[in-house]
């Protein structure tokens, strides 16, 4: 099969609606290196990256409660900075670049998806160009 590892996605294929950050950037354990209260960070298999993880609320309206929070591992050299929060907003809005889901088998029995990113960033803006008066296109 051509299909091997991470597979790449997008931003938009995976949060449509947007997501938001609840926690804050933390360094992952390395639970195979680590020892006798001796941290270890975890590095990537592939780009052997260190891996921080952050936990995002889904936009979706339509997901249930427990399905809207989820990890999100960045792979970067440093500590990652979450964007600025946004005035009168609860959470602070974030988009990521540089996406990849492994599918895996949870401790339940179901499919299950590790979401890896390389770049975290505010989202841009999305201005949509206001249609004309005639609601068509000139000629």
């Amino acid at each position: 099969m051509a299909l091997q590892g991470p597979i790449p996605v997008t931003f938009a294929m995976v949060f449509p609606h947007g997501c938001y950050i609840v926690g804050e950037v933390e360094p992952v354990k390395d639970f195979d290196a680590s020892s006798n209260g001796r941290f270890v960070q975890a590095r990537d298999k592939q780009t052997a990256e260190l891996v921080w993880q952050v936990a995002v609320m889904d936009g979706d309206p339509t997901l249930k409660p427990a399905q809207k929070t989820v990890a999100v591992k960045i792979l970067a050299p440093v500590q990652p900075v979450p964007p600025q929060p946004m005035p009168g907003l609860p959470f602070t809005p974030v988009e990521f670049d540089g996406m990849s889901v492994t599918p895996y088998v949870n401790a339940a029995g179901r499919l299950a998806y590790s979401i890896k990113v390389h770049e975290m960033h505010a989202p841009r803006s999305t201005t949509q160009p206001a249609p004309n008066k005639a609601g068509k296109d000139a000629a």
